[in-house]
């Protein structure tokens, strides 16, 4: 699979930045969820599952790529979606209806009962309503996604001397770093507060040529700001190129902002990988416009 790679124009910069735009690769299961979604289909219908199971939150990327990507290859699909609130919201959730529309059964439960989501007794329950299905884990991330995600890199990718990525889960940044050659450095943005991300990577990362930048997160997980929502404008327009809010917006922001600080050294050539994530802007935009903030336009 050839997937399009852009130069980016960064002002003042003395080294070349360029991005991948996984975004593009489908129009519904776009980016990182179609790397991770790949074997993990090709897992259930070896084990014979009838439907797909898995988690998320009220906007959640990894929600919406599932339900579509279920229903093109057979599959049904149950959602365990965080927030008992949404239940009666679905109509006003551009996520929750998309899936819903391809499909996807879903389950409402409190923020408290989604802690214990990965606990056997939680599954357990699950499995006594839904009888059998094939598990996936809240934004994908297992050893079936983190091999699809080491699909990104290419032998055309080995000149480049830093890989950047947003990092969610952790599966995503653990696959470029199995699949990166010598000499390069892994930088991934996380888009939650904490430093626990470094134990899940290491749980499938082969190797250790790799940093987490955690000071791009803009709040926390679903947290924005008018600064952010700005440059993700002014990007488009300066380059066409559309990102998300929650997780390659932030990762785009940080590079160009180390850039500018010279973290990298001179004549760099830096790859970002754009995983997708569009499809939560829609619901970013309805939130903005509730609060009377600027939204995100990618408008010509």
């Amino acid at each position: 699979m050839e997937v399009l790679t852009q130069e980016i124009q960064v002002d003042n910069a003395s080294v070349k930045v360029f991005i991948r735009r996984e975004d593009l690769i489908h129009p519904f299961v776009s980016g990182n969820k179609f790397r991770k979604l790949k074997y993990n289909l090709l897992q259930a219908k070896k084990e014979n599952q009838h439907t797909l199971l898995t988690f998320g939150g009220a906007y959640s990327n990894h929600i919406a790529a599932t339900a579509f990507a279920g229903k093109e290859n057979g599959f049904q699909t149950v959602g365990v979606i965080r927030g008992e609130e949404l239940e009666s919201k679905i109509n006003e959730n551009p996520t929750l209806q998309f899936a819903q529309d391809c499909g996807m059964k879903f389950e409402f439960v409190s923020r408290d009962a989604y802690r214990l989501k990965d606990t056997a007794n939680f599954v357990e329950k699950l499995r006594e309503k839904h009888e059998s299905f094939y598990l996936i884990p809240e934004g994908g991330t297992n050893e079936f996604a983190v091999n699809g995600c080491e699909e990104i890199l290419t032998k055309a990718d080995e000149d480049y001397d830093f890989i950047c990525c947003a990092v969610g889960t952790g599966g995503t940044i653990s696959g470029l770093i199995n699949s990166s050659f010598q000499g390069q450095k892994v930088l991934g943005f996380p888009a939650l507060i904490g430093d626990f991300l470094q134990k899940d990577i290491r749980n499938f990362a082969k190797k250790d040529n790799f940093s987490l930048i955690n000071k791009y997160h803009f709040g926390g997980y679903g947290k924005v700001t008018s600064e952010l929502i700005e440059f993700i404008n002014s990007f488009y327009k300066k380059n066409k190129i559309p990102l998300d809010p929650i997780y390659t917006g932030k990762m785009v922001f940080g590079v160009i902002d180390l850039i500018q600080k010279n973290y990298f050294p001179k004549n760099a050539k830096i790859l970002l990988i754009h995983t997708g994530g569009l499809q939560g802007v829609a619901g970013m935009n309805l939130q903005l416009k509730n609060k009377k903030l600027q939204t995100i336009q990618f408008d010509d």
